[in-house]
């Protein structure tokens, strides 16, 4: 089982129906209107509710951000390509996924699935083998985006070269080409691939790429971490998608 900490979390469990919930920990003390959502959602779901000391929160949350809101719940499914599949043909707007390679910090994709969500990323696509991330970490800096957002777990490029052929196209984002992401056409049914800052994106993504672009920057500036670039890209998309005709 795992925890979910913090009031925005745990009411976006208890709205998304993606876990079991197993119980819900308030702390003692909490104003029942200040988290009467989180109790009517809890009571719709048969959640049951426990109200607890501080001390006994404070032992099991990562740290002292819990905000008195604490749930004991199975992880979050991962999505299949099936599901994602199944995703995109309800949609009625141009398919915009977000491909992460290289996340290395469980706080920058909380971040980033957050600035995600807010630009209209459908889904994320993250490999399997870096799957290995802590979940009660993403989810706190997402503020509820984590348990909304698809996270499509993906074994191999194949998943990607079939989303192609369904008419998307796959963008990645690198440091040395000519092309900025104000020039590249953002507007289509679209994967964004971004790499992490140490290894960057896959020699097998790059292989089948339908084109490259970069996020321009001052000389000499230091390279972007994943989250921020992320946000910039997925934003720009969004700028251009808002202002098409």
């Amino acid at each position: 089982m795992e925890h979910i900490e913090g009031r925005q979390s745990v009411l976006a469990a208890l709205h998304a129906r993606q876990r079991k919930i197993q119980v819900i920990l308030l702390r003692h003390g909490t104003h029942e209107q200040s988290v009467r959502d989180i109790l009517d959602a809890a009571a719709e779901m048969n959640v049951p509710v426990r109200f607890v000391d501080r001390a006994e929160l404070d032992s099991m949350a990562h740290g002292a951000t819990h905000g008195g809101v604490l749930a004991v719940c199975s992880p979050k499914p991962r999505w299949t390509a099936d599901q994602l599949t199944k995703l995109l043909d309800k949609l009625n707007e141009p398919p915009l996924l977000l491909l992460l390679e290289g996340v290395d910090d469980s706080r920058n994709l909380g971040f980033t699935i957050r600035s995600a969500e807010a630009m209209g990323v459908h889904a994320l696509l993250i490999k399997k083998h870096l799957w290995d991330f802590d979940s009660t970490e993403v989810a706190r800096p997402a503020s509820g985006a984590y348990e909304r957002m698809p996270l499509v777990q993906i074994d191999d490029v194949q998943p990607l070269v079939q989303l192609q052929k369904r008419g998307l196209r796959l963008w990645g984002c690198l440091a040395d080409v000519k092309r900025t992401i104000y020039e590249a056409d953002l507007t289509q049914p679209l994967i964004l691939a971004i790499g992490g800052e140490k290894r960057g994106l896959s020699g097998a993504v790059r292989s089948i790429c339908d084109g490259f672009m970069t996020i321009p920057t001052r000389a000499g500036a230091s390279s972007l971490a994943l989250s921020h670039a992320s946000s910039i890209v997925v934003a720009e998309a969004m700028r251009q998608r808002l202002s098409r005709p």
